[in-house]
């Protein structure tokens, strides 16, 4: 009984207490006067997260910072948990505007609570002020009372691309959270950036918030088998916390790896714990920027904690994120709108105000808020067209340690810089910003997509059914299980993998069909690669990307060589090159010059006609000379030994040159004879002539849609070796090939073919690969080293030098007889003519100095000849002199310097028993012996001796022939003789 009568005394209190507290709201419910005295301000924010407790304590501290000090009343702020579910955001704002008449609605951070809210908005005209930075721009116009309060946020994908872009990456993975504004809103922005910085998503992989472990590790693993390394993450921060961890432990944070998160990652980093900061080693991340050193933001911080201690007392202390700053500028563009025109002073009453500010209608607040102008905490508050100011200003951060470094900002159309000061420098390469700790620890940048391995190397198509086999040429093996490909184009895509910095595994695998056919397996992911002669046409590039051309771009006509008349004017001068011309006329000069300098010194050329006239008759006598020793084989002309030796040499250079110059200029009027005549498009489009090409070509499209031959007149031919005896058998009258075809065609058929007509620049051979593959670049760049490195031109000898004739043209080089060719005969003779000049040299150089050393010496003493002076012969010799000897009638006289010796040829008188008559005169041209012994000392010495007649007979001529030799000499007889005698050695 006691039981039953203490429950009954509860149930009746409980009563009594519910009908109190329901009495006491009807009252309140029906009491307007004192309801619209009070101003309420309704925020809606997800409080189970961290963000939304960040953003209720930064509306409520701008509500105080902004009535605190004025004689108005603060409105009250009435926060409501959504939880993330727009179910209940739409509850809590129908609560909030039917039950507390709020003036506005602050928060709504996702797109779809906002989306919903906003119709209430629009039923009830009141302003619904979303915090979302993902809110798109078709929102307004269907929306009036709608306004988006946070910052636009697209510009950090352009911040990623760059990224992107600054280490060359090709292909990226996106790991993007499933919402439905992240693939509406920011992720087509991305991959928008992505495609202007030249990079395109290989893999894109949608994660929802409450994907399991397992499931999330799965996903992962798959982007970990392929072959892209760099991930982009674009998630909030709890999600990109999970796949972190994963990613650890599945070994996606080590070497080679990449990985770039977003501001919804990066921008609550300061709230992760050491654990997931320690998986997240090397991530580079987009973070938002705000000043943190103005006073504004230091008040802030000091009053935000305080609020947050106050609120959230067990919570942890952290620095307040972008997100507060923007839902404290945003409650603060509110207040400012409902206290605009307000009177602050205390002469009226702050019931008064608070009923001004309640009359203000949604529209009104809606329009002074899109009017607001001031300088918030995350930046300029300001609408442009009804958007916000979007941010355009990022800091580029990379997580080391146990937190993060800033390592440089990117702004907008200006790119990364390492300061946000005046005067910054810019530049569109993160190399600015100095060193990137990368997953890993290396500090070298990850190539950003992994090598393929043995067990599954690269997949290259080669075509089977070539028409130039020296190409590219499939050979199966005898017992049909295996291949070898070979060829010119083969053996450059070998030289190219040698210049690559890595080892590329590959198998070639053959492909039976068109080119066009071969070129879309890569498009359809058959192959990764095509390597043959694939020429570079625009529609190819629909399939795949080219590299670097490997060979010349060019289509040239083919045709057989056609007889004409011959009618240059010039064609003597073929048979030698300039080089040639030049070098015979040097060479001639220079042995007629030495010709000419030895025979004018000569003795015996005394008198002769080398050795008269002015200095430019000798240079034109000497030129004379020099060029008719080409056409004349007489050399007896010549006095000296040394230019006899330097004749013959040049005669036989000249028999040979003359030799070759005949049969060079033979050949030539030969092959003038069979010149092509001149054939062109016009012509054989105009007739109607046959035209050959390659049947699975570009060049039949080519022919009939640019060169407009008709469809029926071009023959296709399926074999290079076929198009030789097409030609002959006329069954086409002309060929059109790409140019390293022909020549190739002309190294085996130089004769009775060329080419004729322009070279049309389209083609050129290149290696296919999938569109934006990591490999193109590295493959083009090590194909500018195989050119750079002269590998290529070696190559492309060795294509054409294994046959017997080079390639051919029209032209009559190939006749031309260069310096190369004699370069034997031309040392030969230069250095004849050398060494005889310089023998010359030397014998004159001792002929001048013995005559310096005569002339230094002066005269010899001594009464009569020498001892050794054999004695006079004849009948006077026999007949002593009466009276004993008698001394000699002249004393022994040096000879005078006066006439010069008589010239040699002249022979002495005959030694006759008898003495000659007299009366015989010298000769006319010898001055008599009289005067050469009259002249002299003696005559000075012995004034008053009177001369003597000369003795006649044999006597006196060895008197004339002794004073001969003394005039020659001014020493000895011995060096007399011997400079007689090198007077006539050269």
């Amino acid at each position: 009984m006691a039981r039953k009568k203490l429950a009954s005394c509860c149930f009746k209190l409980l009563l009594l207490t519910s009908l109190i507290a329901l009495s006491t709201v009807l009252s309140q419910d029906s009491s307007p006067g004192k309801q619209s005295e009070e101003l309420r301000i309704g925020g809606i924010v997800d409080l189970t997260t961290h963000i939304g407790k960040e953003e209720r304590a930064a509306m409520q501290v701008a509500i105080e910072d902004l009535f605190s000090g004025v004689d108005l009343n603060s409105p009250t702020l009435l926060v409501k948990d959504s939880r993330g579910d727009p179910t209940r955001a739409v509850s809590s704002a129908k609560n909030l505007i039917k039950k507390n008449h709020v003036a506005a609605i602050v928060g709504l951070r996702t797109w779809p609570e906002t989306f919903f809210v906003a119709e209430v908005g629009n039923k009830s005209k009141v302003p619904i002020i979303s915090l979302s930075n993902e809110v798109p721009s078709w929102s307004d116009s269907n929306r009036p009372f709608l306004v988006n309060a946070a910052r636009g946020q697209f510009a950090q994908m352009k911040a990623v691309a760059d990224i992107i872009s600054s280490w060359k990456w090709r292909k990226v993975n996106v790991i993007y959270e499933d919402i439905n504004s992240a693939v509406s809103g920011i992720v087509p922005y991305l991959i928008s950036a992505l495609q202007d910085a030249g990079a395109e998503i290989s893999e894109l992989l949608p994660l929802t918030p409450t994907l399991s472990d397992r499931s999330l590790s799965e996903s992962l693993r798959d982007l970990k088998n392929g072959q892209c390394r760099v991930q982009i993450v674009h998630a909030s921060a709890p999600l990109a916390a999970k796949i972190f961890r994963n990613a650890k432990r599945i070994g996606m944070m080590e070497k080679e790896f990449v990985w770039i998160t977003t501001v919804d990652t990066m921008n609550l980093i300061d709230t992760f714990d050491t654990s997931i900061i320690s998986s997240m080693q090397g991530v580079l991340g987009v973070k938002s920027y705000y000043s943190r050193s103005t006073k504004q933001f230091k008040n802030f911080r000091f009053r935000f904690n305080s609020k947050c201690h106050e609120l959230y007392r067990q919570e942890p202390y952290h620095e307040p994120c972008v997100y507060s700053l923007q839902a404290y500028d945003a409650m603060r563009a509110v207040s400012l709108a409902l206290t605009d025109g307000v009177p602050r002073s205390k002469s009226f009453q702050n019931s008064t105000n608070n009923s001004l500010m309640l009359s203000i209608s949604g529209e009104k607040i809606v329009s002074r808020i899109s009017e607001s102008n001031f300088e918030g905490l995350a930046g300029a508050f300001n609408f442009q067209k009804g958007i916000l100011s979007p941010e355009s200003l990022f800091r580029i951060i990379n997580v080391v340690g146990k937190s993060y470094r800033e390592i440089g900002y990117w702004t907008e159309k200006l790119g990364f810089s390492e300061s946000t000061r005046a005067g910054s420098k810019y530049s569109m390469s993160m190399s600015l910003l100095g060193q990137v700790f990368w997953p890993g620890g290396p500090w070298s940048a990850p190539r950003g997509w992994a090598l393929p391995t043995s067990a599954d190397p690269l997949k290259i198509g080669v075509p089977v059914s070539n028409a130039h086999k020296e190409f590219v040429d499939v050979i199966y093996d005898q017992l049909g299980r295996g291949i070898v490909v070979k060829g010119f184009s083969i053996n450059v895509f070998d030289a190219t993998l040698k210049f690559l910095p890595y080892y590329l595994p590959y198998i070639f695998v053959p492909f039976n069909g068109s080119y066009d056919s071969l070129v879309e397996q890569v498009k359809l992911q058959n192959f990764d690669a095509v390597v043959a002669d694939t020429a570079i046409v625009a529609k190819r590039f629909q399939s795949g990307d080219f590299s670097q051309p490997y060979a010349d771009p060019g289509l040239q006509m083919l045709i057989i060589v056609r007889t004409k008349n011959i009618n240059k004017a010039w064609l003597f001068t073929k048979p030698f090159t300039t080089s040639m011309w030049i070098t015979i006329g040097i060479i001639n000069i220079y042995n007629g010059f030495v010709v000419w300098l030895i025979e004018r010194n000569d003795e015996r050329n005394r008198d002769a006609e080398i050795r008269r006239g002015s200095l430019l008759k000798q240079i034109g006598y000497m030129l004379y000379s020099a060029f008719k020793t080409l056409f004349s084989l007489n050399v007896d002309n010549l006095s000296s030994n040394l230019s006899r030796i330097v004749v013959v040499v040049w005669l036989f250079l000249a028999l040979v040159l003359t030799q070759s110059f005949t049969a060079s200029l033979s050949a030539i009027f030969s092959d003038q004879g069979n010149d092509p005549a001149t054939v062109d498009v016009e012509t054989l489009r105009s007739t109607g002539a046959k035209i050959g090409c390659d049947g699975g070509s570009f060049v039949v499209a080519y022919l009939r849609d640019v060169l407009n031959i008709h469809h029926d007149n071009i023959v296709r031919i399926y074999s290079g070796d076929d198009y030789a005896q097409a030609l002959i058998n006329e069954e086409i009258a002309a060929a059109y090939l790409e140019v390293p075809y022909l020549k190739v065609f002309l190294a085996k058929y130089c004769e009775g073919f060329t080419t004729s007509g322009p070279i049309y620049k389209v083609g050129g051979f290149g290696f296919v690969f999938q569109r934006s593959s990591p490999y193109l670049p590295d493959i083009s760049e090590a194909i500018v080293k195989v050119v750079e490195s002269g590998t290529l031109k070696d190559l492309e000898n060795s294509l054409t030098s294994s046959y017997k004739c080079l390639a051919s043209d029209s032209s009559d080089d190939h006749h031309r007889l260069r310096v190369s060719s004699f370069l034997g005969l031309f040392g030969i003779s230069l250095g004849v003519s050398t060494f005889a000049l310089a023998l010359f040299y030397i014998f004159y150089r001792r002929e001048q100095i013995a005559r310096d050393r005569e002339e230094a010496a002066g005269p010899g003493p001594g009464p009569g000849p020498p001892a050794h002076e054999p004695p006079a012969r004849g009948p006077a010799a026999q007949e002593p002199p009466a009276g004993g000897p008698e001394p000699l009638e002249r004393g022994p006289e040096p000879p005078a310097r006066g006439p010069e010796p008589p010239a040699r040829g002249i022979e002495p008188p005959a030694r006759e028993p008898e003495p000659p008559a007299r009366g015989i005169e010298p000769p006319a041209h010898e001055p008599p012996a009289i005067e050469l012994v009259a002249q002299g000392p003696a005559a000075h010495e012995q004034p008053t001796r009177e001369p003597e007649p000369p003795a006649q007979g044999p006597a006196a001529d060895d008197n004339i022939q002794w004073n001969r030799k003394r005039s020659s000499s001014r020493s000895t007889k011995t060096s007399s003789i011997s400079h007689r005698k090198s007077s006539n050695s050269y």
